[in-house]
């Protein structure tokens, strides 16, 4: 069964354009399930029945993990043994009629306009780590971009001038998102007088931010920065790294925004993702209606 794994990962690679975080949980979920059936004697996949995957689950959930967890691995499982059974390997998918455990739908992390204000006038103007961390916040309100997509931009992705970048998403997808006048003043200082004090004289870095060594920031090093911003402003809203890029999309519903539009700026494949928006955002129906139907007035 490992070595039909291995093939597995190499079509997600090559077929499927996944992203690498991705393919990271698939592998580590799928590593996970084989060593526990190698430990029960399941080394074929043609023995591996529904009942023993059944029992897998039900352990992941005695064991303590998330619901969201134990979905993903599903998930990854199905994934697997479709793909067997595609190919001929396999006569019947065993986890067919497995259901995943029900996600609690809470409401995502999401700022008010209020704090919003305050986190983004947090960091101080007179440090190039103050700047930098300045225009991360107001790229990352402005865009709605992933942490992972903001660590991971360049400056040739960036048009200052023209007020936009190219961010490569999931999947290799490339999309176009404006920049507000907030966040490209805060690029433009930061590009001046903070990137290049950060940078050391012998470093060339095509990152966009860099950390104090002059290398790309992490995401664990934005993580931190955040939870020291959001502490020091009194936020008492639960931060995580999301929570600029929820804030962001909810802010832009509540101002008219149209929900399609919104997918596109987020990089959501399917709009079914963005819709758990629409049950935050407080535009009340009467003045929806009012601003949007033709012969709302006479």
């Amino acid at each position: 069964m490992r070595s039909y794994a291995v093939q597995f990962m190499e079509h997600l690679r090559d077929d499927r354009g996944l992203s690498a975080n991705t393919l990271q949980s698939y592998e580590r979920d799928l590593h996970t399930f084989l060593v526990e059936m190698q430990r029960q004697g399941l080394e074929e996949a043609a023995t591996v029945q529904k009942h023993h995957l059944s029992m897998y689950l039900h352990t992941m959930k005695q064991q303590g993990k998330a619901a969201a967890t134990i979905s993903r691995s599903l998930v990854a499982l199905r994934a697997f043994f479709q793909y067997l059974v595609a190919l001929d390997l396999l006569s019947k998918d065993p986890t067919l009629g497995l259901e995943a455990p029900r996600l609690d739908k809470r409401r995502p992390g999401v700022l008010t306009v209020e704090e919003m204000v305050r986190l983004l006038d947090s960091p101080p103007l007179d440090s190039p780590g103050g700047l930098r961390d300045k225009a991360m916040l107001e790229l990352l309100y402005a865009t709605g971009i992933r942490v992972s997509e903001l660590t991971a931009l360049t400056l040739d992705q960036l048009n200052v001038s023209l007020r936009f970048i190219r961010c490569i998403g999931q999947g290799g997808r490339e999309r176009i998102i404006p920049l507000g006048q907030h966040a490209t003043e805060a690029i433009r200082i930061y590009l001046e007088k903070g990137r290049p004090q950060l940078l050391r004289a012998d470093k060339h870095a095509e990152t966009l931010f860099v950390n104090r060594q002059g290398t790309p920031l992490s995401r664990q090093g934005f993580w931190k920065i955040i939870k020291k911003y959001a502490h020091e402003s009194g936020i008492s809203t639960p931060i995580t790294p999301h929570t600029l890029r929820h804030s962001f999309a909810v802010h832009l519903l509540d101002n008219g925004a149209d929900l399609r539009s919104v997918q596109e700026m987020l990089g959501h494949s399917d709009i079914s993702t963005t819709q758990v928006y629409l049950q935050f955002h407080k535009a009340p129906m009467k003045e929806v209606y009012e601003r949007s139907h033709p012969r709302s007035r006479g």
